[in-house]
């Protein structure tokens, strides 16, 4: 709900700072590794109680991930690299939430509850995105993957954990609100694909690749502050 207009807000800073990265020679690759080394640090500081080291190794996490788009567009971005970018922050999302069921027992109803709609909203996220691409119809932005919105984004989980890191006396409650915000997000993206895919798709769609039909994308990763996800 919120990404555009963190986009908006960052957008020229991270972008501004991913030219620097890409005329230093700093490849979009090792960003998104280093973006994925802290985030698997967070997911095991979580496990481990370690709230405030958790705590900065997400936010390292997602800085890391707002500057990997910026820099490969700058240079020579790659399909494959967006792909990777979208893996790590998925396997990120979840496994901080993995990481919460160990240390706080007593969310770990409430953390599979979340994994379970994250789980409907991002097969939502992905089957929408490929279909659309397929059917050449316009879908929220130009990164790697179309974007579709909906009440919990990117910005939205960002702000969710950073509450679980500083408050996890209320892990439990905190989780379940956030549940119930990521299944509203992933009937918003049900009811976005099935409104889309009864549209007719446009001519000479079918069966020609995203690239040859002229939709394929060549952006790296997500843009600022964060994308996605995915949560979202």
């Amino acid at each position: 709900m919120l990404d555009t207009r963190m986009r908006a807000l960052l957008g020229p800073a991270l972008e501004a700072a991913g030219q620097r990265l890409a005329g230093a020679g700093v490849p979009p690759a090792a960003l998104t590794a280093a973006g994925w080394a802290a985030g698997a640090g967070a997911c095991a500081a979580t496990a481990l109680r370690a709230w405030p080291v958790a705590l900065g190794l997400w936010l390292a996490n997602r800085l890391l991930d707002g500057l990997d788009g910026p820099t490969a567009r700058a240079g020579a971005p790659t399909d494959a690299g967006g792909f990777l970018d979208i893996v790590a922050d998925f396997s990120v999302y979840a496994g901080i939430i993995l990481g919460l069921a160990v240390a706080v027992p007593g969310a770990r109803l409430a953390c599979v509850a979340l994994l379970t709609a994250y789980y409907i909203s991002g097969t939502a996220f992905l089957a929408l995105s490929s279909l659309a691409e397929r059917r050449r119809q316009r879908l929220g932005d130009n990164r790697s993957l179309r974007f579709v919105g909906g009440l919990a984004e990117g910005t939205e989980t960002i702000a969710v954990y950073v509450l679980l890191f500083l408050y996890p006396q209320y892990a439990t409650v905190i989780v379940w609100a956030f549940t119930a915000v990521v299944a509203i997000t992933a009937a918003q993206r049900i009811v976005t694909g099935l409104r889309l895919l009864r549209s007719p798709a446009r001519a000479g769609s079918a069966g020609i690749p995203a690239a040859a039909a002229g939709g394929g994308r060549q952006h790296h990763g997500a843009a600022p502050a964060a994308h996605q996800e995915p949560a979202a």
